[in-house]
Formats: C-alpha cells, structure tokens, sequence
C-alpha cells in the first residue's frame, strides 16, 4: 500500500471549534469533518497507508481494528472521489 497524502492544492481548509471544514478547489464542495472524521484526516500526512491510519484510529479510540477497518477505508474512498487525496 502506498501512503495517503493530502492534496493541499486542490483544498482549503479551516478548523472551527471541533470541525474541520475543508473545501475542493475544483468542485467547490465542503466537508465538514469532526470526531474521528476529523482525527482521520489529521492522521493523513503522508507517512501513512490505510492500515496504519485503522490502527492510529483504533488505538486513538480504543476501538478494535476490524469494527472500524472498513468505515475508515469508505471515509478515505470518499476523499479520493473528492480529489482530496493522492497517493504517496
């Protein structure tokens, strides 16, 4: 697997209170992100790939891995479709 890395051309993000809200420069769409949406996308920094982003999360939340492996794949699924994201 290769690393999740942010786009940073293509967004701009601000944090506001406990949300993050980014916006596509392309699109022009927002995503509001908080809880551990928004823990996940601090975690993406580029030393990353997605088993290792389940496993800060889970051990972040005290969650196990396979309760929260797949949710965190469709949440970073949707990023890519965003354009948010481009592999390292």
């Amino acid at each position: 697997m290769t690393n999740l890395v942010k786009a940073a051309d293509l967004f701009s993000e601000t944090a506001i209170d406990q949300e993050i809200v980014v916006m596509s420069l392309d699109s022009g769409d927002f995503f509001s992100l908080e809880g551990t949406a928004r823990a996940a996308w601090e975690l993406i920094d580029g030393s990353r790939d997605l088993p290792a982003l389940v496993a800060a999360l889970a051990g972040q939340f005290d969650a196990p891995v396979q309760a929260i492996g797949a949710d965190v794949a469709a949440f970073v699924a949707q990023l890519r479709a965003a354009g948010l994201l481009r592999d390292g």
